[in-house]
């Protein structure tokens, strides 16, 4: 995601009759609440771009991240920063309230979907890269090449749009909404809510139950398989010609636990919000309070944040770029002569290569 799917506006997806209350608040200034829930926006914003563009970066100029799977963590923090960039401003917009087009509404929402379903399959994407680094690791590299790598990414793109963009084709609230007129004008003008425009019946057995628990319960299978032959192969009683082997089962167990926890992160931060919306369709009278459906939000838009701060604390390759990176260009000092001078992006990248080891943690 990344769907951050129904983040957006779903957001503040408020009961109807709290409309009333944001045409006052428009007219009276932001509520203390309101004031919070942006700020901590704006902090998440700024710290998800930074933080995933320090990702590509990282990826870019160091050669022994350039593998299949820093292919998909590169896809993850392109949605990451397109969240951070686009989905949460989008959000705050949304808070504060305002009255535009259905289907203009609608479009802003699709491309939450869209952004969320794009990371849970760059996830599903990894968790099968590592499992066949596990399952066939002598003809791994000869079977998952950087020209595979990238058509899987972009499938993974194009299921993301078809599966996000479904409700442009007819699966919304517009008729709903015409039955219900004091909630749409004539001319389709509603309060930007997503739950004014998105349908419930879409969110839950079509997104939530088609495309996000059961590649949740795939990817959970995936590792516990992953750590099984792991820990099968560690277990063996370790002879001298058998070094080479526990040395690579070693470093993928690390990395396998590094990922897993990237993926369980995304797990609770985007749960909660899909649980919320089984509660809006099966229980429709049931009053969902604001603080938890922004505290909710605030999960979903904080896990693009989270994803690099995992990468430079487990993964030392992700580590040592970005050290270089902040000492080089944004400290703009090399104390002890061993960062190249600006400009030089082909001996820096061979210094890269040569103070990496082969561990990723």
């Amino acid at each position: 995601m990344r769907t951050s799917p129904l983040s957006l506006s779903e957001i503040i997806a408020a009961p109807d009759n709290r409309t009333d209350q944001a045409n006052r608040t428009m007219q009276s200034g932001l509520l203390p609440e309101q004031a919070i829930y942006i700020v901590l926006e704006v902090i998440i914003s700024v710290t998800s771009v930074i933080g995933n563009v320090m990702v590509i970066w990282a990826v870019r100029i160091n050669h022994s991240l350039r593998d299949t799977t820093f292919c998909f963590i590169v896809s993850l923090a392109l949605a990451d920063i397109a969240v951070g960039a686009l989905v949460i401003p989008l959000a705050v917009t949304i808070n504060i309230g305002f009255k535009t087009h259905f289907y203009s509404c609608l479009l802003v929402t699709c491309i939450v979907l869209v952004l969320t379903q794009s990371s849970i399959l760059a996830l599903l994407a990894i968790a099968f890269d590592r499992y066949l680094r596990v399952k066939i690791p002598m003809s791994y590299k000869y079977v998952v090449t950087r020209r595979r790598a990238g058509m899987a990414v972009v499938v993974c793109w194009i299921v993301a749009i078809a599966v996000g963009l479904t409700p442009m084709l007819g699966w919304n609230n517009r008729q709903r909404l015409r039955d219900n007129v004091s909630q749409v004008t004539h001319d389709l003008l509603v309060m930007c809510k997503f739950e004014n425009v998105i349908s419930m019946d879409y969110m839950v057995y079509f997104n939530f139950f088609g495309w996000v628990l059961p590649p949740l319960v795939l990817m959970l299978l995936i590792y516990a398989e992953i750590f099984y032959k792991i820990h099968h192969q560690l277990n063996k009683k370790v002879m001298e010609s058998h070094r080479d082997r526990s040395h690579y089962y070693s470093k993928e167990l690390k990395l396998a636990k590094s990922l897993a926890l990237v993926l369980f992160l995304f797990a609770i931060s985007w749960l909660p919000l899909n649980i919320l919306n089984c509660i809006t369709l099966f229980s429709p009278n049931c009053d969902k309070p604001t603080l938890l459906i922004n505290i909710a939000i605030l999960l979903t838009h904080g896990n693009s944040a989270v994803n690099p701060i995992v990468y430079a604390f487990q993964i030392k390759k992700f580590q040592n770029a970005f050290r270089k990176i902040w000492k080089q260009y944004v400290l703009c000092r090399d104390p002890v002569g061993k960062l190249p001078q600006r400009g030089s992006k082909r001996r820096l990248e061979r210094m890269l290569r040569a103070t990496d080891d082969d561990s990723y943690v």
